[in-house]
């Protein structure tokens, strides 16, 4: 159906939630700590509801080494938002002094900027998607981020990622444009994906770069008939990993890229209320015995308005 979700390593907690929600008007929709790091956060914003496709998430590590976007990674996150909210996201952008840049590539038009930590984010306007009804400072429904436009895909093999894309995953090509190939899924968000044909230069792990992207799977069972599928074409997929909020599998696709499928259900409220997501440490049963250690390791931070 399209992207689920996009993993990201950052920096500093409170520079992260600065940006994502104090900014980009993003709701924090779960405080958790990484499964296999639990000295480490592991944030997860979105929409009002945190749906699948509007979910990025991050790792914190601050004082870690800065990562070099390249092959083998996601080059550009994109978000969706309304018709017409480009000139407040304009302003927004300019008053809080983030540098952008406005591009087109098949017809759209792009604002492209950084976050704080260098991950390469870009907004485009569509009608498709429902809106965002979270409101958070000055970003009310009207103007808000959807979720995500889709994903900029840097391969070390383009050729082998594209027929990946098409004939295992089932994407509709749409057409090529200058270094591009895009595709596109059966969503309403996260659902437009552009492969870029030539090589960026080798991508290297760390702070401002996304660790993997994630694909939907409707339940259990079509994560299952996935993993089948996308073994049968000869990539090596994990056995299914209890990500407490979702059902995982990972691959890493010939080109380098990380790829996951993750299941849509159980989603963010069936540990915390849906009015309440975000806002108390939640940690998976394993690490609850440990929660005082945990909580004195990690950094913290508060969801300011900056408005």
């Amino acid at each position: 159906m399209g992207i689920h979700h996009i993993t990201a390593i950052v920096g500093h907690p409170q520079e992260n939630v600065d940006f994502y929600a104090g900014v980009l008007g993003l709701r924090l929709v779960k405080k958790t700590v990484n499964f296999d790091d639990p000295g480490t956060y592991h944030l997860y914003f979105g929409n009002e509801a945190g749906k699948p496709g509007t979910i990025i998430t991050f790792f914190p590590w601050a004082g870690a080494h800065q990562g070099t976007i390249g092959d083998g990674q996601v080059g550009v996150t994109s978000y969706v938002v309304p018709k017409g909210a480009f000139d407040f996201w304009k302003k927004r952008l300019e008053r809080f002094n983030v540098s952008f840049m406005v591009t087109e590539r098949f017809g759209e038009q792009y604002l492209v900027f950084d976050d704080p930590h260098s991950l390469h984010l870009e907004l485009v306007e569509r009608e498709e998607g429902e809106v965002n009804s979270w409101t958070f400072g000055e970003v009310t429904p009207e103007v808000a981020i959807k979720g995500f436009g889709g994903a900029m895909l840097l391969s070390a093999q383009p050729t082998q990622t594209a027929e990946l894309l098409e004939k295992v995953m089932g994407l509709e090509f749409i057409g090529k444009e200058g270094d591009f190939a895009r595709y596109r899924s059966t969503g309403d968000l996260g659902n437009v994906i552009d492969l870029k044909l030539t090589s960026s230069g080798r991508g290297q792990m760390g702070v401002g770069t996304v660790h993997h992207i994630a694909w939907r799977a409707v339940d259990d069972e079509d994560q299952l008939d996935w993993q089948k599928h996308v073994a049968s074409h000869g990539y090596r997929v994990t056995p299914v990993q209890d990500r407490n909020y979702f059902n995982a599998i990972y691959f890493r696709e010939h080109g380098e890229i990380l790829f996951e499928i993750a299941t849509d259900p159980p989603g963010f409220s069936h540990d915390e209320s849906a009015e309440t997501m975000g806002e108390n440490l939640m940690l998976p049963e394993q690490y609850e015995i440990h929660r005082d250690k945990i909580e004195r390791i990690l950094l913290p931070f508060q969801v300011r308005k900056l408005d």
